[in-house]
């Protein structure tokens, strides 16, 4: 179904963000009758969510911004256990210590985002530990489990997978599904929640979810799943050189946020300004239509924009700016910390020589993954220290390597730099 009448669904469809809706004509008239609550689940597995999840948080987005109530479901409980869903092996399990951690600096990037607050349309953000930590065995087993049917729940993709695999799936991973499909239910008790969205990897335990909510409470719930996103050229999103793309600053700066999206594969760049801005269609269609560097320049700030505040996208497209266009070194840019251009150190009473190779500080700095991609780099021509070639691969950096104000320049290509300062 294409022609939504609420505004809603209409934005979705028309900013590509729709892969399965679960009753897309009986969601359609239920948006129209007013507010309506939606949720998506995040687990706690980390300080910060990435650039993979973005295209989740612009989904409560847009619920907001067209006249409904988003959830932000934290998984303190579920986080626990972990998603076993696509996974070859069971993830780490955090304490609870941990997980609370995670919890509070994710909050940090919702609000950036969503408007969070008592009226009709702003944003609740929950933690489902309120109420999974509160079971009660036996009883949840009784009035939830005897809904679930283990012949399903083995016939999921997520589960077949693990299992062709022959990796073990723990008793406590299938227990995972039927919690996710019980914060359903819960948040439909206390909020009035009707929709569940996700990526369209969950859409087994989003129905698990629906069917329980209409065994336990009789009520149709909904579901909306969005596609599982790569680049163009099939790299997974989220990705880059130096790991994860993460949107909390104090993992990943406005500057190197910024550079992610400024290097956009060209085929790309239309379809992420229509998922990753809030810009309308028309100015859309119309930058895209110009020249493509100063597209992606555009696409960078405004995402940067969302993420860290217009003033942190403002001096990351300056500070590229500067960099590229006029040579000139700016402060800004990001700057590791390394032992070893002292060329000394104390241990205990003893000194001794410390050396700091350009591979190692390639990889230190992010410019690279192994030191075998920097020998690789180096040998390519691709390094400068300073803006000069690099081409020696066994090259030691010191004391006269450092620029007036106190640093080294290393760069890998035109478009990636930072800055290595002694400690």
């Amino acid at each position: 179904m294409a022609n939504f009448t609420s505004d809603f669904l209409k934005v979705l469809h028309e900013r590509g963000f729709i892969y399965q809706i679960s009753d897309a004509e009986g969601l359609d008239q239920k948006l129209l009758e007013g507010p309506m609550t939606a949720y998506i689940g995040f687990d706690a597995t980390a300080p910060s969510l990435h650039v993979g999840h973005m295209i989740q948080i612009m989904l409560l987005y847009w619920l907001q911004q067209t006249g409904h109530r988003p959830i932000t479901l934290m998984g303190g409980g579920t986080t626990m256990i972990g998603d076993p869903s696509f996974k070859d092996e069971a993830r780490p399990l955090l304490t609870p210590e941990a997980i609370d951690a995670n919890i509070a600096n994710l909050k940090q990037i919702f609000a950036k985002i969503l408007r969070y607050g008592d009226g009709p349309t702003d944003a609740v953000m929950v933690n489902n530990a309120d109420w999974l930590l509160k079971l009660n065995y036996v009883e949840f087993l009784r009035d939830v489990g005897r809904h679930f049917s283990v012949n399903r729940m083995l016939s999921y993709d997520s589960v077949k997978i693990r299992l062709e695999r022959e990796q073990s799936l723990s008793f406590l991973e299938f227990n995972y599904m039927i919690l996710q499909g019980y914060d359903f239910v819960e948040l439909n008790r206390r909020y009035g929640c009707l929709l569940q969205m996700s990526g369209s990897d969950q859409w087994g335990n989003i129905v698990n979810g629906i069917d329980l909510g209409h065994k336990m409470l009789g009520k149709q719930f909904f579901a909306v799943t969005t596609p599982l996103l790569t680049t163009s050229s099939g790299a997974k999103m989220g990705k880059s050189v130096g790991g994860a793309v993460w949107l909390n600053p104090d993992m990943l700066s406005p500057y190197e946020f910024w550079q992610y999206w400024r290097n956009a594969e060209d085929a790309d760049v239309e379809r992420f300004f229509k998922l990753y801005t809030a810009l309308p269609l028309g100015e859309i269609a119309s930058i895209v239509s110009g020249d493509v560097n100063e597209a992606k320049k555009r696409l960078a700030t405004e995402v940067t924009a969302m993420v860290h505040g217009r003033e942190a996208a403002n001096q990351a497209a300056e500070t590229a700016r500067a960099t590229f266009e006029t040579g000139a070194l700016d402060l800004s840019l990001p700057t590791v910390a390394l032992e070893g251009l002292s060329m000394s150190a104390q241990v205990g009473n003893i000194g001794v020589r410390v050396k700091l190779g350009i591979l190692t500080a390639l990889v230190n700095a992010g410019l690279a993954a192994s030191n075998g991609e920097a020998r690789r780099l180096v040998l390519s021509g691709a390094v400068r220290l300073n803006d000069t070639i690099v081409s020696d691969d066994r090259l030691v950096l010191g004391p006269q390597h450092l620029l007036p104000e106190g640093v080294i320049k290393l760069s890998v290509g035109k478009k990636r730099h930072a800055l290595v300062k002694p400690v």
